[in-house]
């Protein structure tokens, strides 16, 4: 069966605009990772109800961002295609190679949702349109609309779910990831009760129409990352592993810089 990639992407910046009920608003921008992506198909089983992913993960099938994207298209189609949906997915599980690392602020979860449903429309010719299976992965979780839209970079914003292409020149990017699990929910919480510090529109509207280069090489490692202090603060240990020039991706913990061109 076909290989279909879900690329990582890093924050090239991260800065909070406000707040909507528990979530925090923000601007970003999303850059994909060529380097680095995970690798999904569908394999044949033992024909079953039951949802099978095959791959290296740590949580609960029913925890997993696949399956969440699963009921969440089941949710979202006609009767007809639902059941061809579940006839799809009773003959085939879902083999996953992973090479993004998990908790690490390079959008994985994230990005393998985004990749099932693009999978599902293709193989089952459901029709959708990249908005529409946006609006169906925004139900899985925040970052999912950008790997859905599959731009080499876009301004995000609201709390995820507004991606604007932004027309640049794809960078070359080095990640490090030092192996710290790290809870997003968590660092925002510290973020909204210690270093709460929203950007204005004015700001807000500069940054967007900056070049991702020169984000990098005129704001520090915490002014281009509104969680990096945050993120410090709850993991300690993410001090050992920062290097001078690298800049923090999400909530972490991955750190990254444009690889220098070999002379």
């Amino acid at each position: 069966m076909k290989l279909y990639k879900a690329y990582a992407k890093v924050n090239i910046f991260l800065k909070i605009t406000g707040i909507r009920g528990s979530y925090h608003e923000i601007i970003s921008r999303f850059m994909r990772v060529d380097s680095l992506y995970d690798e999904l198909s569908f394999v044949e089983k033992e024909p079953s109800d039951h949802f099978k992913i095959i791959g290296s993960f740590s949580c609960d099938t029913k925890q997993n961002t696949i399956y969440k994207a699963y009921v969440a298209l089941l949710e979202f189609l006609d009767e007809a295609h639902t059941v061809s949906l579940k006839n799809l997915m009773s003959k085939y599980g879902v083999h996953v190679k992973k090479n993004i690392p998990a908790f690490a602020g390079l959008g994985g979860g994230s990005s393998d949702a985004a990749t099932f449903l693009k999978m599902c429309n293709e193989v089952l010719h459901l029709g959708l349109s990249q908005n529409e299976l946006a609006l169906v992965g925004l139900r899985v979780g925040a970052d999912v609309p950008f790997f859905i839209y599959g731009y080499d970079s876009a301004n995000v914003s609201g709390i995820g779910e507004i991606v604007e292409e932004f027309q640049e020149k794809l960078l070359d990017i080095e990640v490090i990831t030092p192996k710290i699990e790290i809870s997003t929910p968590k660092v925002y919480g510290v973020y909204r009760e210690h270093f709460y510090n929203p950007i204005n529109g004015f700001e807000a509207e500069k940054l967007k129409k900056t070049a991702s280069l020169d984000v990098l090489k005129n704001m520090s490692v915490d002014e281009a990352n509104d969680l990096f202090k945050p993120a410090l603060e709850v993991y300690k240990e993410l001090k050992n592993h920062y290097r001078h020039g690298y800049y923090f991706s999400g909530s972490g913990s991955s750190f990254f810089r444009v690889k220098e061109k070999e002379q």
